[in-house]
């Protein structure tokens, strides 16, 4: 290998060794191995334990105060910040999220959060798509026809769907969203099928969705939105086994 491929190699190791401690730290800080205001192992000593060089734990700690979730200050040591800190709707957090066993209350959270967004977002959108908007939208019901909800293509299928209706708001701060919004409709997605097949084919509510921002019909697409996400929370609560929203 040339030296330019070794060090290419070396780079993308210790990128996802220090993603990969990361991931592993934040998993353990989300279920609670690491309670807020508790110190982290220090630097040396989990590099040593976890065989791993500093700069990569390091950086693993980076990721993990980027996100909230830590800081660190000298000779105090690296430390878990409080809950209320931590950036949840960050796609990456949202998935080690999952990979516990969310609380109730969070999932009834995100979808309360949802609630609060999609429908208008709908509704901005049927005033304001373009036929660019509607051929993204009408190709991903197509796939999520196609492949449905339990497959990979499906669930991609499923974001392009969510993304281009943001996009079509033509409001930056909504379509800011689309990458938070997203995770959320994944993730809990992927999490209500972890035990069984999904019992109903949810495709008609986003085709009822698409139709009436197609027609330019603004309350139908909020009225079409909302039916949605209620039944995506019921689909979720069901597999939970978890009180319903008021």
């Amino acid at each position: 290998m040339s030296p330019a491929g070794a060090q290419s190699f070396g780079l993308n190791f210790q990128g996802r060794l220090h993603g990969a401690l990361a991931h592993r730290l934040g998993v353990d800080i989300l279920k609670g191995v690491y309670q807020p205001g508790q110190v982290l192992p220090n630097e040396i000593d989990s590099s040593a334990n976890l065989d791993i060089s500093r700069s990569a734990y390091r950086e693993a700690i980076r990721i993990l105060a980027a996100k909230g979730m830590v800081e660190s200050r000298p000779k105090a040591g690296t430390r878990v910040t409080d809950r209320k800190r931590w950036n949840l709707l960050d796609p990456e957090v949202l998935g080690w999220m999952f990979e516990t066993e969310p609380s109730d209350d969070f999932v009834k959270g995100l979808f309360e959060l949802r609630l609060i967004t999609e429908p208008a977002a709908a509704e901005l959108a049927a005033l304001r798509r373009t036929d660019a908007h509607l051929k993204i939208m009408g190709k991903a019901l197509d796939d999520m026809d196609t492949y449905t909800l339990a497959t990979e293509a499906g669930r991609k299928a499923d974001l392009d769907f969510h993304d281009a209706l943001m996009n079509a708001t033509n409001n930056e701060a909504l379509a800011s969203l689309s990458h938070s919004i997203g995770a959320a409709v994944a993730w809990s997605t992927r999490f209500k099928q972890r035990h069984q097949a999904l019992t109903r084919d949810p495709v008609p509510d986003h085709r009822r969705v698409f139709d009436a921002i197609a027609r330019q019909d603004s309350s139908a697409a909020r009225w079409c939105m909302e039916s949605l996400i209620r039944m995506a929370l019921e689909d979720t609560q069901k597999s939970m086994n978890i009180q319903y929203l008021d």
